[in-house]
């Protein structure tokens, strides 16, 4: 077996060393020509359709971005009523196709646009004012009663760094009931926005499940006035000024405080459900998709390892 020849080349007592000299010694247990390009074929299918998926999901977000930064940014759809536009779909800049779909969200923007630029009705407020602010923190690492067998995500912004996707949905490490009683923030919601705010600023994910964070977080838990999708690409397309308002000596840190009065274009209530349903449509496909991909590549991970073993085997022209 390959360990019983790894363990005839180990020396030392003390601490046991494999010397690089040996090696080339140690005979690789591996499957036949043939069997390693269906292998490879078979894994390779499994990596294909999780780049296709990935490459899928950037599209999605970009279309989700495009909407946010047209209706909420350039207001594309009062100006484009303002310049005489009529048709429907051309107002929602071809976020909506079906036209009956698409006259009743355009009728909800408004024909002009008021003194401060900002389409009639619309205000700009601090974000402290409609959003569900939530920092974070950490329990004694030292203490096993708060970590051993927990089972509470607990979030850090290395996690958010591994994170390939737009959902966040494990973690490095999880707290016991004992270790998130001492959070007082307690869990995220499903749904909440999270947001690094130090070493560095700006990491963002969408909770895919409840979650406590430490305190290098902001957590913009879903409100009416902030929902998940809005929150998210509102930090994403404000990202200069939310690090233009941090601080610090050591390293720079947007504190809840100063990130609170950040203004936001806050639009009536019926065009941002008109956008929540768009965009979280979007975003659910781009769910799926990383729920996919996770499954996919748990499933790669375990079949490779025993397809090298021979311990499972694929047909002839499989």
């Amino acid at each position: 077996m390959f360990s019983v020849q790894v363990e005839s080349f180990v020396s030392g007592s003390a601490q046991p060393q494999l010397p690089i000299r040996d090696l080339k010694h140690i005979a690789l247990p591996l499957p036949d020509i043939s069997s390693q390009k269906r292998i490879a074929n078979a894994i390779a299918s499994l990596d294909d359709k999780i780049e296709l998926n990935r490459r899928m999901n950037e599209v999605l977000e970009g279309m989700a971005r495009a909407v946010f930064v047209d209706w909420f940014v350039d207001f594309g759809p009062t100006r484009r009523k303002m310049a005489g536009e009529a048709d429907p779909v051309k107002i929602l800049g071809g976020a909506i196709r079906p036209k009956a779909q698409a006259q009743k969200t355009a009728a909800l923007f408004p024909a002009r646009l008021d003194e401060n630029g900002l389409p009639e009705g619309w205000e700009r407020v601090p974000a402290g004012e409609i959003s569900d602010i939530a920092g974070g923190g950490t329990p004694k690492t030292k203490t096993e009663e708060f970590w051993k067998d927990g089972h509470h995500h607990w979030a850090t912004p290395r996690d958010l760094s591994k994170l390939s996707g737009v959902f966040i949905r494990n973690t490095e490490r999880k707290l016991t009931d004992a270790g998130l009683a001492k959070v007082s923030s307690g869990l995220a919601p499903i749904g909440s926005v999270l947001m690094s705010s130090r070493a560095p600023i700006g990491y963002l994910a969408i909770a895919g499940v409840p979650i406590a964070v430490n305190q290098g977080f902001i957590v913009m838990r879903p409100t009416k006035r902030f929902p998940t999708h809005f929150a998210k690409l509102w930090c994403e397309e404000n990202m200069e000024t939310i690090e233009a308002n941090a601080n610090g000596s050591t390293f720079q840190e947007i504190s809840k405080k100063n990130f609170k009065p950040i203004l936001v274009t806050s639009p009536s209530m019926e065009v941002l459900g008109g956008f929540s349903e768009i965009v979280g449509a979007l975003y659910k496909l781009i769910s799926n998709n990383e729920e996919e991909n996770q499954t996919l590549a748990g499933m790669r991970d375990l079949l490779l390892p025993k397809l090298m073993s021979g311990e499972i085997r694929l047909r002839e022209g499989g």
